[in-house]
């Protein structure tokens, strides 16, 4: 059974009851109606492909029945708004003219910004596997976030996140398939059993120059020569679960890669300060 999201997410936002009110009033979110000119994008929004031909058949339907849901934003510099979530419904309203758009107004950090923005793409199931494995990654590097900290603020199981980051792991040429879903997760699944980046771009290219099934990819794959078959999930669930033990412990981002039977730990500081406190804390 899915969790229930524990971030505030956006039903909390739109379903209660929003009086009529100006900027003064964006900490209890309230409804505007703003300039289009003066709202500028989500810097922080996890999907990054707009389709054209469905941006214009959203203006078709602006034009013909006006915006039914709000976008949602928050302060910018200069007077201008910042998108949290609604960026197609904005850009549907620009392609069909509109002057201004309804939204609420709501007082929104950074990591509030990026949640809200990709639960809404989750929930519309918008976002392709790429992105939001991405969209993640960048809760976890970017607001130090544990994968088990994703996983409740987005409602999803821990494995779920897990196995969405792994994909980032795969050569940017298969990442591009995933993401243009020429190839499935399943066979992404598959390829990341093989060692090696040579070994998943050789066999993904066969799986697109022939066409194959999953089930016919994951049999080609244990055909494959010895050396090129890993246990790499295990493997990898390891190093994730230390990754994991030492984020808790310093409260910072760490990433261990392998390297020819070895590897590294790299461990992420803010500030000066920031490093004196992991130095305390590795050397204690």
């Amino acid at each position: 059974m899915q969790k229930k999201a524990l971030g505030r997410g956006l039903d909390a936002l739109f379903d209660r009851a929003l009086p009529e009110g100006g900027a003064a009033a964006a900490s209890s979110g309230r409804f505007l109606d703003l300039d289009i000119r003066k709202i500028i994008p989500n810097r922080y929004q996890p999907r990054k492909t707009f389709r054209e031909q469905d941006l214009q058949e959203l203006a078709a339907s602006v034009r013909e029945r006006g915006i039914l849901q709000p976008v949602l934003v928050r302060t910018a510099e200069d007077g201008r708004y910042e998108l949290i979530a609604g960026e197609r419904r904005w850009r549907a309203a620009k392609l069909a003219g509109l002057e201004k758009i309804p939204a609420v107004l709501q007082e929104a950090s950074d990591p509030d910004a990026v949640e809200l923005a990709l639960i809404e793409n989750l929930q519309r199931q918008d976002l392709n596997p790429i992105e939001t494995a991405k969209a993640y990654r960048r809760l976890i590097d970017e607001f130090r976030l544990t994968q088990e900290e994703v996983a409740k603020r987005v409602g999803k199981e821990r494995s779920s996140v897990t196995n969405a980051l792994r994909l980032l792991n795969l050569p940017s040429e298969i990442q591009e398939a995933v993401a243009s879903d020429r190839l499935s997760v399943g066979h992404a699944k598959v390829l990341l059993s093989l060692a090696g980046l040579q070994a998943q771009l050789r066999m993904a290219r066969r799986i697109l120059r022939k066409g194959l099934s999953v089930r016919a990819a994951e049999i080609a794959a244990k055909r494959a020569p010895a050396r090129i078959r890993n246990g790499s999930a295990g493997i990898q669930n390891s190093l994730t679960e230390a990754e994991e033990r030492l984020m808790r412990y310093l409260g910072t981002r760490v990433r261990i890669t392998m390297l020819n039977g070895g590897g590294q730990v790299a461990i992420r500081y803010h500030n000066p300060p920031d490093l004196d406190r992991l130095l305390e804390l590795i050397l204690k």
